[in-house]
């Protein structure tokens, strides 16, 4: 089939290159001309595991390219997928202007029938006001139809090759028969396509994301209750995660929850909500909760150093909002850095993926080490803001000569706590006990 992606951020440059890994034509069209010629000299501007692979391939077999021109780009298209962004406005709701610009700009550049796909993540109606904008100006048949994506950053490329499955908005029997033959390669295994209305396609999406950071939240919530009546969130993760009903994923406590999608998410429903006269007290907690747990560890920083951080040198490992990634999109790791340096910290970071992107925000307000060891080096303590596996199992001897003091401070509950036991070191995590030396640092 040949197949348009309009947008190449995360969604739509995933979405293109494995449409094309199946066999399928696929042309990208992205306003942004640097990044056009990036992409079309072989550059990629995200890190996803396995996505380099697939794009060498196909843009060397001709499968996948790129362009500027709109038109050019959806010229004999069967289906056009919208992969804009929607920001969300200064009232939480998803804005919408950029989806709604390309729809009216494909009305009178549609020459045949086409199936026209809200990839992005969208409020419920939006189907039915691309229909009208694009309605406008067509002279041609066409569908509208909702297919909200389900991607995991870190492993974007396997969710879609083998999704658990698929979610297809339209009444149109013309635009299931398309999407149907588009996404039979990849269902193969018998995960179901499901199809409904497009408004329920759109809000399953926002159902979704809201829930999963609904679990997380919660657990967090947990967590902080262990630590003032003495009980362990490890032991009850595992404890209520064996229960078929519950589940064992997104249950590990932390410092919140980050990323381009839940945040966005849950706020965009939120709003949906208000704006229907529904008081979604649930999500409005999830957020409150969400926002403050993101800077729970800076209490147990400055109450370890006496209050008083000024002149301090800190290590951070971890900048992304999660590992396998370098999206630093609401990442916990930057809005502690930024209160550590307004208590007058010196940081010194390191992120195997996230070090240009946080460059090109707070530039060389911090600096950034070359490798995880070196960030160690001359540091009052660590402080750990995202699981990269790489920081899992340091070489602790080496991080003793390079740590002025033996202190960790884990949001992400990186080490068991006897490991950490064994190699001596003041410990601060989340939801469980703290490990104490005998002397804290600001007695000294």
């Amino acid at each position: 089939m040949k197949l348009a992606v309009v947008g190449t951020g995360y969604v739509g440059l995933v979405t293109g290159t494995c449409f094309a890994e199946t066999g399928n034509q696929v042309t990208c069209v992205d306003i942004d001309i640097r990044k056009v010629e990036k992409l079309n000299n072989g550059i990629l501007p995200i890190y996803e595991p396995g996505l380099d692979l697939l794009f060498n391939r196909n843009t060397a077999e001709g499968r996948l390219k790129f362009t500027t021109d709109l038109a050019e780009g959806i010229e004999g298209a069967e289906v056009i997928f919208l992969a804009l962004p929607t920001p969300p406005g200064e009232d939480g709701s998803a804005d919408l202007k950029y989806i709604l610009k390309v729809a009216n700009d494909l009305g009178p550049l549609l020459k045949q029938y086409a199936v026209i796909v809200d990839k992005s993540t969208v409020p419920v109606g939006t189907a039915e006001k691309v229909a009208a904008h694009i309605g406008a100006n067509a002279t041609v048949d066409f569908d509208v139809v909702s297919n909200p994506e389900f991607l995991r950053e870190g492993v974007a490329v396997e969710d879609f090759m083998k999704p658990d499955r698929v979610v297809i908005g339209t009444k149109s029997d013309k635009a299931k028969n398309v999407m149907n033959r588009l996404y039979a390669p990849l269902v193969r295994q018998g995960n179901p396509v499901i199809f409904m209305d497009e408004r329920s396609a759109e809000m399953t999406k926002y159902a979704a994301n809201a829930f999963l950071a609904t679990k997380i939240t919660f657990m967090n919530e947990i967590a902080n209750l262990c630590e003032k009546v003495g009980a362990n969130v490890d032991d009850i993760r595992r404890g209520i995660g064996t229960d078929s009903r519950i589940g064992k994923r997104f249950l590990f406590a932390g410092i919140g929850y980050g990323g381009s999608c839940f945040p966005k998410d849950v706020q965009a429903l939120a709003k949906t909500a208000e704006e229907n006269e529904y008081d979604f007290r649930l999500l409005k907690s999830v957020m409150a909760v969400n926002d403050d747990q993101k800077t729970k560890l800076l209490p147990m920083i400055k109450n370890y150093f006496g209050g008083d951080l000024r002149g301090k040198t800190i290590a951070v490992w971890g900048l992304a909002f999660k590992p396998y990634t370098d999206d630093i999109r609401e990442a916990p790791a930057l809005e502690n850095i930024q209160e550590l340096l307004a208590e007058g910290v010196k940081i010194t970071a390191y992120d195997p993926e996230a070090m240009d992107n946080v460059r090109n925000i707070l530039g060389n307000r911090i600096t950034y080490a070359h490798t995880s060891y070196a960030a160690l080096d001359d540091a009052d303590a660590l402080v750990i803001m995202t699981e990269w596996p790489l920081f899992r199992t340091p070489d602790f001897a080496k991080m003793n000569l390079l740590l002025k003091s033996k202190v960790i401070f884990d949001g992400r509950n990186v080490y068991e706590l006897d490991q950490i036991k064994e190699q001596g070191y003041t410990y601060y995590s989340i939801g469980r006990e703290p490990i104490l030396s005998e002397q804290l640092a600001g007695s000294n």
